[in-house]
């Protein structure tokens, strides 16, 4: 659990430097990786897509899906 919460912190700052703008603030960010770690996860398990094994593998699924949870998030923010 404290290792899917680290790579998902991770993973969420590293989204948020990627969508430059689309971020919401590094904690924000965070909570959101975290989120989207989980959401990542369970993405490439429900549809069985084989990615990179060990921490490189789980850092590009929390990635993938920390920035599907900021791009969707960034559709409602206000600008």
């Amino acid at each position: 659990m404290l290792y899917t919460i680290l790579i998902g912190a991770l993973a969420g700052f590293l989204a948020g430097k990627i969508m430059k703008g689309g971020g919401f603030g590094a904690f924000k960010n965070i909570v959101l990786g975290i989120i989207g770690g989980f959401v990542g996860g369970w993405i490439f398990d429900k549809f069985g897509l084989p990615l990179f094994e060990g921490i490189v593998g789980d850092i590009a699924q929390g990635l993938i899906g920390a920035l599907i949870i900021l791009f969707t998030f960034s559709l409602f923010k206000k600008k």
